[in-house]
This record gives structure tokens, C-alpha cells and sequence, in this order.
């Protein structure tokens, strides 16, 4: 079965309904952002992954459960993340919501770019691009509105967000 199967088509074009935006910025408040570091991102691993990655904690935000190898350890590390498609490609955005540094599946993809994604294989390209980079930014924020804010909070502390184009592997 082809990777691509496994994981929902997200439309960075199809419009979003009125409760979907609602959700999504709600998740940019403090208290969405103290739930999310403190609750989700330990959560969402164990539910996706129990789940088959049909079900995370941001609900109707497309997620998807990351795993990447430890940079030293090569031990596996799980993190559910934010996803949408670009054509055939899977777009990951490593936002971190706009803290100064790098979140730290970045690194380890960086490192060990075979990665999974719902247990199916991918590899990771880091998108260098400027052209491509504004393109993709575009079509992140329709998929997640609140990555324009994280973007000015990343930039207040000289951090740019970096984006991640992943391939399917045979």
C-alpha cells in the first residue's frame, strides 16, 4: 500500500468553514498555547498512534504522528504535527508556535531525514527556496491561520521557521 494512502488529503485550497477557523485560533491564545505545551504535545503521540492517526487532540486540525530517529541516539521519537499537501508532497511546518528555538524533531530529521508519518515511510528535503518558501507560507496559512503570528514571534527572536517538504518512500 502506498504511503500516501494512509494519511487524509488535506487541501491547502478547500475552504475552511467558520468553526474549523474558530478552532484553529483558538489554539493561538495563552491558555491554547499553555494546553497545547503542556498537555497535547505529550498527548498526541500516544493518541495517534493508538488511533491509527485518525484522531489527535487539535481534533479537526490535520495531524499527523511524526517519527523521526534521535540525532544521537537513533532511538525513535514521536511527536504529532500539523500537515497539509502540496500537490504529491507532505508539508510540515516546524513552528515550535513561534518559540526561539527549533522544535526538536527538527534536529533529528535534519539528521536521519527517513522519517514516518503514520508508520509509512517519507523523506524529509529542508526547503531553502525564498520563492518557494513564500509560496508554501501562503498555503500554511490557510491550512493554519496562526502560523502568520508564529512566524512574527520566531522573527522577534531572530528565528526563521523552517519547512519541510516530505517525499513518500518505496
Amino acid at each position: 500500500m502506498p504511503a500516501s494512502s494512509t494519511l487524509r488529503y488535506v487541501d491547502p485550497y478547500k475552504r475552511r468553514r467558520r468553526l474549523y477557523r474558530a478552532w484553529a485560533h483558538s489554539v493561538a491564545t495563552p491558555f491554547g498555547f499553555w494546553l497545547s505545551r503542556h498537555v497535547a504535545w505529550k498527548v498526541d503521540p500516544y493518541l495517534l498512534r493508538l488511533t491509527g492517526g485518525r484522531i489527535g487532540t487539535g481534533l479537526i486540525i490535520p495531524t499527523v504522528l511524526l517519527e523521526t530517529r534521535g540525532a544521537r541516539s537513533g532511538q525513535p521519537r514521536r511527536n504529532g504535527v500539523i500537515y497539509f499537501h502540496d500537490g504529491d508532497r507532505v508539508i510540515l511546518v516546524a513552528s515550535n508556535a513561534g518559540r526561539p528555538a527549533h522544535p526538536s524533531w527538527l534536529h533529528n530529521a535534519r539528521a536521519n531525514p527517513d522519517v514516518k508519518l503514520n508508520g509509512c515511510p517519507y523523506r524529509v528535503e529542508v526547503v531553502e527556496n525564498e520563492v518557494e518558501r513564500a509560496r508554501i507560507w501562503e498555503l500554511a496559512d490557510r491550512v493554519f491561520p496562526p502560523f502568520a503570528s508564529y512566524r512574527e514571534s520566531a522573527a522577534r527572536s531572530g528565528r526563521t521557521i523552517p519547512i519541510l517538504k516530505l517525499t513518500a518512500a518505496d
